[in-house]
């Protein structure tokens, strides 16, 4: 069994195991409780607790004044030599924790214990490309069963109790670059996921699969210009073209290979019924092959869950130069302005922008800087439009006097990101969004390049650096309304892990030094820190059982600052490797739960 037990009153009995399974075999999952993710606490049955990714929990027993005494209670090893980067968040149904590992491998574990029940390792060809590391990033529960998706583009449904496969379907050819690293996210029944792959000249897509059978329902291309399908009795059917048509925003036939990936997976709001999802980087790198907008590249799309279609866009970086991904999750949130309800998304982009739009119809309301640094852009105007600092587009090859590489400009953030996947959280109680941040900029070049399947399609080379000695990692507690910065937290090493905050008035985060760490929500104060032992860039969760609250995050360094990093990957690279899953909660005698 991979796991540790820390301090007693944690072992049960064998009788009592077999109670406690034999309940967890006659559960399922349901569209009820998935929809109500987030207003549960005894439970975590979606990835960003719930269907919105606000990542917020109403549990209060852990707050400022008892978090001093959180402990662990179990590690649960993933073993083996398959380490590097651990991005997953778990999930928890009765009892029953499922967690995905590095190399497409899911585990499930009693929550009790820490005990394996079982693994499954997904068989994967040597000649997987992924571009950031062998991650993923976590499971869809649905029913009595596990789905995922794999480092070669397959989803996979397991039976929950076994573990044992019930559907497999494959997503596309990872031959061609493809590949699946995020979570996926089940909307009336139907498992919605992304595709990675947006370095190797892949063309993004959003599609629904029904969970129960793996069945393909209706998928959706997000480069301009490709046809969309969904499946009606048996049949495909044509659903018009992503755009309208081909190439409007896109020369000669660049749309073919648009990149555009949605490798961050979506989120959903049930008030507006609608799929959020971000696409990331046009391909290739070098944006002078490819004049004009090139949609929907670096964008986020509003889509109906229930034939794909493209409701509304809003495009972050159009024509792209500088692989600013506009990926990262929009969240739902309302607040009053005027008297009024307003029905609103946040996101902080790769850019260095943090956007707020409307969420029924993606209009623009407000955008702001929260980096530091920005060189590329001056500004948005009224649309949310950036204000180019042309100055600061890496120069045309074509234009060099050799012809091989273009002009090289210092371009702050650098690619990875102001803010890259890592999970930003909302919380309701006090307004503010908590974004894990990143200070550093690049050196940025083009140069030629052609697209060759399965090969890397750049056309670009590059260096990033810290902006400061002290300090690249910055996590910032924003409010939406005002753009303000109330605080901030500032780390030696760039963060790559998301956050979580409760109702307990606690803003949760790991570090690559290793911590997971508790922050006052309101104030920024540190409230708690313990060493896991290795770089944390998963996401942590909370959820209750037995009149107690629980905490649980993965630790184990890796992901893609090691991998692309450059000068920055020097500062950590004596980081160690790992793959655990801790957990945490009050000694018995705090442990007075209030969590509504």
């Amino acid at each position: 069994m991979n796991k540790t037990t820390l301090g007693t009153g944690f072992a049960i009995s064998t009788l009592a195991a077999a109670i406690s399974f034999s309940a967890v075999v006659s559960a399922g999952v349901t569209d009820k409780d998935i929809m109500n993710d987030q207003a549960t606490t005894g439970d975590v049955v979606s990835n960003g607790m719930g269907l919105r990714g606000q990542r917020y929990s109403s549990l209060t027993a852990v707050n400022p004044s008892t978090v001093k005494d959180l402990r662990p209670v179990w590690a649960f090893s993933f073993g083996g030599e398959k380490q590097r980067g651990q991005e997953s968040q778990p999930v928890v149904k009765d009892g029953v924790m499922f967690v995905t590992g590095s190399y497409s491998r899911v585990f499930a574990i009693d929550v009790q214990t820490g005990d394996e029940l079982w693994q499954y390792d997904a068989r994967l060809p040597d000649a997987i490309m992924p571009c950031c590391d062998v991650i993923n990033r976590g499971v869809a529960l649905y029913g009595d069963l596990v789905i995922f998706g794999t480092l070669d583009a397959k989803l996979v449904a397991l039976n929950k109790d076994t573990g044992k496969v019930v559907w497999k379907k494959k997503v596309e050819d990872y031959k061609a670059g493809y590949s699946l690293t995020a979570a996926p996210i089940i909307v009336k029944g139907k498992v919605i996921t992304g595709v990675s792959g947006g370095e190797f000249g892949v063309v993004g897509k959003v599609e629904a699969y029904d969970a129960k059978t793996g069945q393909l329902a209706w998928t959706r291309p997000t480069v301009e210009g490709h046809m969309g399908y969904v499946w009606k009795d048996g049949k495909k059917v044509e659903n018009g073209i992503s755009g309208g048509e081909a190439g409007k925003t896109w020369p000669g036939d660049l749309w073919k290979t648009g990149g555009a990936a949605t490798w961050l997976g979506g989120t959903y709001d049930a008030d507006v019924d609608l799929l959020f999802f971000g696409t990331g980087n046009p391909a290739p790198w070098n944006s002078h092959l490819r004049p004009g907008d090139n949609l929907f590249s670096s964008s986020r799309l509003g889509i109906d869950p229930d034939d794909g279609k493209i409701v509304w866009h809003f495009q972050t970086t159009p024509h792209d130069g500088w692989d600013y991904d506009g990926v990262n999750e929009l969240i739902s949130f309302d607040y009053k302005a005027d008297g009024k309800t307003i029905k609103a998304a946040g996101t902080a982009d790769r850019n260095g922008f943090f956007y707020v739009l409307n969420r029924e119809n993606g209009g623009f309301i407000r955008g702001f800087p929260f980096v530091d640094k920005m060189t590329w852009a001056k500004g948005l105007d009224d649309k949310g439009r950036p204000i180019y600092n042309e100055a600061f587009r890496p120069g045309n090859p074509a234009a060099a006097a050799d012809g091989k590489q273009g002009s090289s400009v210092a371009a702050a953030p650098a690619f990875l990101g102001g803010k890259n996947w890592m999970p930003m959280s909302y919380s309701k109680d006090t307004g503010l969004f908590y974004v894990p941040s990143n200070e550093w900029e690049m050196d940025i070049w083009n140069e030629p390049v052609s697209y060759k399947k399965g090969a890397a399609y750049l056309g670009a080379g590059f260096t990033i650096k810290a902006v400061n000695e002290d300090y690249i990692g910055v996590l910032r507690a924003i409010d939406p309304k005002t753009g303000k910065v109330v605080w901030d937290y500032k780390n030696y090493s760039p963060l790559w892990g998301g956050t979580m905050v409760t109702k307990g008035n606690l803003v949760f985060m790991g570090t690559p030094e290793g911590y997971l760490k508790a922050f006052n929500a309101k104030t920024g104060e540190e409230m708690y820190k313990f060493n896991t032992g290795s770089g944390i860039v998963g996401t942590p969760i909370t959820w209750d059982m037995g009149g107690e609250q629980y905490i649980s995050v993965v630790s184990g360094w890796g992901g893609a600052v090691p991998l692309w990093g450059g000068e920055v990957a020097k500062r950590i690279k004596n980081l160690n490797q790992g793959g655990t899953v801790w957990t945490f909660k009050l000694p018995k005698q705090n442990a007075n739960l209030a969590s509504h």
